[in-house]
């Protein structure tokens, strides 16, 4: 309870005022360089507290207003939010946007929604393609944090941009509810987040993040819905509990998602500058992506994922980030598994095990798998379909991270968004 209460009186602090901050036009990404450049002469900059990958989820619908939950992970003050149109064939424009901390459900703590603003206006207007960030809102926001941003469309078209498996439960209302702290218009549910893909703070530049970059056992299939239960949820635990130079944690996976073909979202390769490089803070890009490529039977080969991860790793190095590689997971007993498919697994994972072109090695196939059988996921942390993990199996390898790999002293020149 006390826990819970200092939470809250930390968001508080966050939301007592939403006065904006001038900045730039906000049709790509508000802020601007000197504000920024400023932070990091006094030893502080950006970094972000959550993240999720844009995807399309649907149709855009107009004056619909979304009630979006998110969990922060590194603590800070000057909270913004990225809104993405990065899905959408038109100029999208929100009218109004919204900050606070939830109480329960749809409700939030009294008092602490307040309104964001974009270079100083009340709406902004995204170009197709592109995301723009709020201008800072002043005070602190605690870790763990369940923080609530409101979004309002009163004209809306084509593809709606946002995150479909967000195991979490958001609120969707017709007309502009967002600044209402109370949840009685807010009664329909989604399990999407819609439009917003991340929110930052301003930290101690000794702080930085990491991002997951993955599929459907990153982005937390068959982990316990509403509870923060995926293996990056995991690790910000962890991560908060240490003294680390490493406290941000940002999921970037995508169910279905592949390293080298789009399909289900853009491949790996094709959104990596958007999803991970573009966050600002990130010392370390965590990379457990590939087995939908293996499993998808296209005649992908192991040398063919390896030359996708060099290339990964290679446009990560030139950012100055660091590169966790982790091995590919059993999946014996999934409906595509066959023994063509297991052998390519293993000349990547030795590739990955071996090569010594990753920073660090993260071996989730060794934590996940039988010692009676290596090609099957241990059943104590199979979810079911002999693919995904469940709590348990999220908990172990977010549990063998070797918290000292994620440090990174390569220099970054693309931390300001």
């Amino acid at each position: 309870m006390r826990a819970g209460l200092f939470r809250a009186g930390c968001l508080l602090a966050v939301l007592v005022s939403a006065a904006a901050v001038q900045s730039t036009p906000a049709t790509a990404n508000a802020g601007g360089s000197a504000t920024a450049a400023a932070a990091a002469a006094a030893g502080r900059h950006d970094v972000v507290t959550w993240g999720a990958s844009a995807d399309r989820v649907g149709d855009a619908v107009a004056d619909r207003s979304y009630r979006l939950i998110v969990r922060t992970s590194v603590a800070g003050d000057n909270l913004r939010v990225r809104l993405s149109n990065a899905l959408g064939d038109r100029p999208l424009t929100f009218d109004s946007a919204y900050a606070g901390l939830r109480k329960s459900g749809a409700e939030l703590v009294p008092g602490t929604n307040k309104r964001l603003t974009f270079g100083g206006s009340r709406s902004v207007t995204i170009p197709a393609g592109a995301t723009a960030y709020s201008d800072p809102l002043p005070g602190k926001l605690a870790a763990a944090a369940d923080l609530v941003v409101s979004v309002h469309t009163r004209a809306a078209g084509g593809p709606a941009t946002g995150h479909g498996m967000a195991m979490q439960t958001s609120y969707a209302a017709d007309g502009d509810h967002t600044g209402e702290d109370g949840a009685a218009n807010w009664t329909e549910r989604t399990g999407s987040w819609f439009y917003l893909d991340a929110v930052t703070v301003r930290t101690s530049t000794a702080f930085g993040a990491v991002v997951a970059l993955g599929d459907s056992i990153t982005d937390g299939w068959q982990s316990s819905g509403d509870l923060n239960r995926r293996w990056p949820d995991y690790l910000a635990r962890r991560l908060a509990t240490t003294d680390g130079p490493v406290k941000g944690v940002a999921n970037e996976g995508i169910s279905g998602n592949k390293v080298l073909a789009d399909g289900a979202g853009q491949s790996a390769l094709n959104r990596l500058d958007r999803d991970v490089l573009s966050h600002p803070g990130v010392r370390t890009v965590f990379l457990f992506e590939g087995v939908n490529d293996i499993k998808a039977h296209t005649g992908v080969t192991g040398a063919d994922m390896i030359a996708g991860y060099r290339q990964i790793i290679a446009r990560a190095h030139q950012a100055g980030k660091c590169v966790v590689g982790a091995t590919v997971a059993p999946f014996k007993g999934w409906s595509e598994w066959d023994a063509a498919a297991e052998s390519v697994r293993q000349e990547v994972n030795e590739f990955i095990r071996s090569s010594g072109e990753f920073d660090a090695v993260t071996d989730f196939d060794r934590i996940l798998r039988s010692p009676y059988d290596h090609e099957r996921i241990l059943p104590v942390f199979d979810g079911g379909d002999r693919l995904h993990p469940n709590d348990k199996g999220m908990q172990a390898m977010a549990d063998s991270v070797d918290l000292d790999s994620l440090r990174c002293d390569r220099t970054s020149t693309a931390d300001v968004p």
